[in-house]
């Protein structure tokens, strides 16, 4: 069984790694001290388990464990931490299970039995949805890039658009793909996007104007776009509305 350990403290990090010595039969992929270290090491080594911290800093475990679930396949995830307080939220991120520090060796090998029925059960296409789990709300955007990927955070993010089962990411330092659809960023980003057509999301401080061309058609002109983006017929109204209370 591949796992990769997840925690800002390095004695954290020695115990769990002496722990997986004495239980045998782990290999040790990677370590990491914080959440997008973590994201890196599972893009690198596709682990079968990762042994996660929730309170780290940047990125911390509840967020990284969200962007994990859109790996494929998913590894397992096992949240370390020293406060139970964090119990609902690491369940309601699918966690196969949650220990407490200090870790005990047979809470651990007791987890790592879960992880391993989890991982002979997965599917490919059974990633769950917890956009809407309390407490992980996204500060960023994964793109997945030849076996890594890039984080992009939310607010350099310009606009959103659809390209066929991809959505082309427009930021501060380029463009990237996520395989994510543009309706279920639009749930849990409407209150930071605005749609301004059935294939386009546009953040809200990007917009600087509407503008209708000789042709009749709005366009929204953006803070940091290189071209005025079209709106559609559907959606000028309310986003006029909007855009007069930005």
């Amino acid at each position: 069984m591949k796992v990769v350990i997840a925690d800002d403290e390095p004695l954290a990090r020695e115990r769990l790694r002496l722990l997986l010595a004495e239980i045998g039969g782990i290999e040790l992929a990677a370590e990491a001290g914080d959440g997008r270290e973590a994201l890196h090491a599972c893009a690198e080594h596709a682990p079968d388990v990762v042994l996660l911290d929730i309170a780290m800093p940047g990125i911390d475990g509840l967020e990284a464990a969200r962007h994990l679930a859109a790996f494929e396949p998913r590894p397992a995830i096992v949240f370390c931490t020293a406060y139970d307080a964090h119990a609902l939220s690491a369940f309601d991120a699918d966690a196969v299970d949650y220990l407490v520090k200090p870790v005990r060796l047979e809470r651990l090998q007791a987890a790592l039995e879960r992880a391993r029925t989890y991982t002979l059960g997965r599917t490919r296409d059974a990633a769950p949805d917890t956009a809407d789990a309390p407490g992980q709300r996204r500060t960023h955007l994964c793109a997945r890039l030849r076996g890594s990927l890039r984080l992009i955070p939310l607010d350099d993010v310009h606009y959103l658009q659809a390209d066929e089962k991809y959505v082309v990411v427009h930021h501060a330092r380029g463009e990237d793909l996520i395989e994510e659809s543009l309706r279920s960023l639009e749930e849990e980003f409407g209150d930071r996007f605005l749609r301004i057509h059935r294939n386009c999301l546009v953040s809200r401080h990007e917009i600087l104007e509407l503008r209708r061309g000789a042709d009749g058609h709005v366009h929204a002109v953006l803070r940091h776009g290189d071209r005025p983006l079209e709106v559609s017929r559907r959606c000028v109204a309310g986003l006029k509305d909007t855009v007069r209370h930005l």
